[in-house]
């Protein structure tokens, strides 16, 4: 009898360590992917910036409106630069599940009223190390109308998945998130303009 439990506790074994590597190599891939569309768009939207007319932003009476460009069938309105990290990454307009995919996306929020909230993926090449930002360290946002917006980092926090308020709560001007590896809890970096 025991031959049979001891077989079949190690089939069982066996094929979740089958399921766990087919599923640390679909991560694996989807990063890979993500960080080949941050390389080739993000030249693109440099070369958009570039060539945007000084005077092209949008109406001053509608500050949460961001001007966007769609390349690749996405929205984007900027891209942000993390120093510390050695990381730009374009910011799509708007979040999905897919999107974030892709690139980091505007959850809520905006430059100008102060209250921009950025969702990330925590691949290594998007949000994955903003865990290791640190309060003074540095954090640029360029919109697509040519303007940069400098922050400081104040606070690395843990939130908990559902503290949705919380994370939107405008208390910032800048904050930037992601998920930690087992998905409980959000990673959130809280700046303020400098």
């Amino acid at each position: 009898m025991r031959s049979k439990l001891g077989t079949g506790s190690m089939i069982v074994g066996a094929v979740l360590v089958v399921a766990a590597l087919a599923l640390f190599l679909a991560n694996q891939w989807e990063a890979a992917q993500a960080a080949a569309s941050v390389d080739a768009v993000l030249p693109q939207i440099v070369s958009e910036i570039e060539q945007e007319e000084p005077d092209a932003g949008q109406d001053p009476a509608a500050p949460n409106e961001m001007t966007a460009v769609e390349i690749d069938g996405h929205s984007y309105i900027g891209y942000l630069s993390i120093p510390g990290l050695g990381l730009e990454l374009p910011v799509i307009a708007d979040w999905d599940y897919d999107s974030l995919k892709v690139a980091p996306c505007r959850y809520s929020g905006a430059p100008k009223t102060n209250d921009l909230v950025i969702a990330g993926h925590n691949y290594i090449r998007h949000f994955g190390p903003i865990d290791r930002l640190q309060p003074g360290d540095t954090v640029d946002f360029t919109d697509m109308d040519g303007e940069t917006y400098h922050y400081e980092v104040k606070v690395v926090d843990i939130l908990s998945a559902t503290a949705v308020e919380e994370m939107t709560s405008g208390a910032y001007d800048l904050t930037l998130f992601t998920c930690n590896y087992d998905g409980q809890a959000r990673i959130t970096v809280r700046c303020d303009r400098s």
